[in-house]
């Protein structure tokens, strides 16, 4: 299959994993935020946020799947990972605000992932950060098709971990700084605790570390440009 085909069957995957996503969250707002989604968090049962963290490690598996049938080599196989996440991220909002008009602006508030801690940020946030694995995506998959050898060495995997770990600070930096007030590094993670879900149900947000999100996405951009330079250079 060529190349723009794997992009329109993946995009479709991806667009479609995104509406089930979506449905998923309306449901959970019903139950959670039946006069619409905002923070202060509601209460969540154990139950129900056990089963929510199955279903994030569910959803990674299932993107990993996906590069794994698209593709035989890591780069490449890292490449339709990404490429299906972003999409499947970006669409999550776009149905969002088609079916309930929310997110409002690009700068509310959203919870964005539960593993292996509450990630909060303004919507724009993750659409920035999906753009820019599509742009890694697109590069190592082009170069890959142009018969490059398309390798991550290294250092560039130390950059590209390292600008990830500062982008996740900016996530968690808000919600951890909320919940060390009262626990442990360890202890604000044990779901089960119901200290832990009443003081988590108490966190408004207050302002987005921008400052460490953009040292995170300059890294990782960084290291893309370099990357490609490489494989351009091998020309």
């Amino acid at each position: 299959m060529s190349l723009r085909n794997k992009i329109i069957t993946i995009t479709a995957f991806a667009v479609a994993m995104a509406f089930m996503e979506t449905a998923v969250v309306i449901y959970l707002r019903e139950i959670l935020y039946p006069g619409g989604f905002r923070f202060p968090l509601s209460p969540v049962p154990v139950d129900l946020a056990v089963t929510e963290l199955l279903r994030e490690l569910a959803t990674l598996v299932m993107l990993v799947t996906i590069g794994v049938l698209a593709a035989r080599r890591f780069s490449t196989v890292f490449a339709w990972f990404l490429y299906s996440f972003a999409v499947w991220d970006i669409f999550y909002y776009i149905f969002l605000w088609l079916l309930l008009g929310w997110p409002e602006t690009i700068m509310t508030w959203d919870v964005l992932f539960l593993i292996p801690t509450t990630w909060t940020g303004p919507v724009l946030s993750p659409v920035l950060v999906s753009l820019t694995m599509i742009l890694l995506a697109m590069v190592i998959l082009v170069q890959a098709e142009k018969g490059k050898d398309t390798r991550i060495l290294a250092r560039e995997w130390g950059g590209l971990i390292l600008g990830s770990l500062v982008l996740i600070l900016g996530f968690v930096f808000d919600y951890s700084r909320h919940m060390l007030v009262h626990f442990s590094l360890f202890g604000m993670l044990d779901v089960k605790n119901p200290e832990v879900l009443e003081v988590a149900t108490r966190y408004i947000p207050g302002r987005f570390p921008w400052w460490i999100f953009a040292i995170g996405e300059l890294i990782i951009l960084t290291f893309i440009g370099l990357y490609y330079r490489r494989l351009r250079a091998g020309d």
